[in-house]
């Protein structure tokens, strides 16, 4: 049993200062979250002396562990140089270079601070280029925290938008309609309903819910359909983005997009987003084009520089052969598990992402809302306490780094059976 008397202080002091206590609600974890003092590898140490191997790793950025030597040196010869410059630099046309080589649905793209700048962005950059006002999401998809996103989750494709949060009015998202995932007739019963449809916007893997796989051939019929009805397809590979090949989703799956967001891993944990796409869309940003888009912060030189420093990490250690191996192998040896225990579980992931659900193997949403919630939450707190941080919601997945070796995994492997 671990200790948590300074967290619990901690805490205390911050719900003071701090709505919840924390500057991002995935991180309230009931009945309070242990405080991070470092962190380095694979392993995460808190401020009453706790270590824990870590598979949440910032929520998916950590892809190559964290405080990873090489990034760290990026940024630190960076800082020598400067972190706020308000000019171009090359570093920041390189980087974009890079990044639209390897990804077969960007020709072009802007960088922005956050995942929720640049799903927000694409989202403009849509309705700018297609003059359309509508737009589809993936029923229990997450895209950010900006108003026309924050829709309540209900019956799939007769949903209309209405807001998931106070504060979003219902004007803005009128405009956003909602289909269940890997279900191509109520997408295609939505495209059919309205020609003011600018685009599909969806996370290729469904990741803040899972992962949720895509069903075979699901993607390439969204894409078939998205051109048939002269609709744009968004990837949001905020999370997907690198971690399932260099070229992310769309190279794994083989199915091009028109535009692309991206964040976490680009940035080595550092904040940074992307938004991307075909040439002629893009183009439409300003200052070339008339959809306005600008920040303070895009481009970051310290960002930037870690996201060069990932590339090339990523480039040299082979990167998403050996962990994409890795992933197969947890996700068989915890079936194996929940087999052998004869429990009512699923194990789904794909890549290096990885999650039990605590229920039947779900295709959506709704699949996702049937799992034993509470008794997840029981099994996160029993990790936690030999030592493993995964995440503390069914609603998230669990992710592998370069930094996680054989024997941590081994003691992962002890502690599941211990605890299922």
């Amino acid at each position: 049993m671990v200790n948590l008397e300074k967290s619990k202080a901690m805490f205390e002091k911050a719900r003071e200062y701090l709505p919840g206590g924390v500057s991002s609600p995935v991180r309230a974890i009931k009945p309070y979250p242990f405080y991070t003092e470092k962190a380095s590898g694979c392993r995460i140490t808190d401020v009453d002396g706790n270590e824990y191997i870590d598979y949440c790793l910032g929520y998916g950025p950590n892809m190559l562990g964290h405080a990873n030597p090489v990034v760290k040196q990026a940024i630190s010869d960076q800082l020598e140089k400067g972190w706020l410059y308000g000019t171009p630099t090359e570093s920041e046309f390189k980087l974009a270079e890079r990044i639209a080589a390897v990804y077969p649905g960007i020709d072009m793209l802007r960088f922005v601070s956050t995942g929720t700048e640049a799903t927000m962005s694409a989202l403009r950059a849509a309705r700018g280029y297609t003059g359309k006002n509508k737009f589809v999401k993936i029923e229990g998809g997450f895209h950010g925290a900006h108003d026309s996103v924050l829709v309540k989750a209900g019956s799939g494709a007769s949903t209309l938008g209405k807001p998931d949060s106070l504060g979003v009015p219902q004007d803005f998202t009128k405009h956003t309609l909602q289909a269940p995932y890997n279900d191509i007739e109520a997408m295609t019963d939505l495209l059919e309903s309205s020609d003011d449809i600018a685009a599909v916007i969806m996370e290729p893997v469904m990741g803040n819910v899972g992962p949720v796989l895509p069903q075979e051939g699901y993607l390439e019929e969204i894409r078939k359909l998205t051109r048939e009805y002269d609709t744009l397809l968004i990837f949001d590979e905020v999370i997907t983005g690198f971690r399932l090949a260099m070229g992310g989703a769309q190279e794994y799956y083989g199915v091009t997009p028109d535009l692309t967001t991206l964040g976490k891993i680009i940035g080595g944990g550092m904040p940074i987003g992307v938004f991307g796409g075909r040439k002629d869309i893009i183009e439409m940003i300003a200052p070339s084009g008339s959809v306005y888009q600008a920040g303070t912060f895009s481009g970051h030189p310290a960002s930037v520089a870690a996201g060069h420093a990932v590339l090339d990490v990523l480039e040299k250690e082979n990167a998403h052969e050996k962990l994409n191996t890795m992933g197969q192998d947890v996700r068989s040896r915890l079936s194996e598990m929940v087999t052998d225990k004869g429990l009512d579980y699923s194990v789904s992931g794909v890549g290096s992402m990885f999650k039990i659900f605590f229920g039947d193997m779900p295709t959506n949403y709704q699949d996702v809302l049937k799992c034993d919630k509470e008794g997840y939450f029981n099994f996160f707190h029993k990790m936690l306490n030999q030592g493993i941080f995964i995440p503390p919601s069914q609603f998230e997945t669990n992710f592998l780094s370069l930094a996680h070796t054989e024997d941590d995994l081994e003691a992962t492997f002890e502690t599941y059976e211990s605890c299922l």
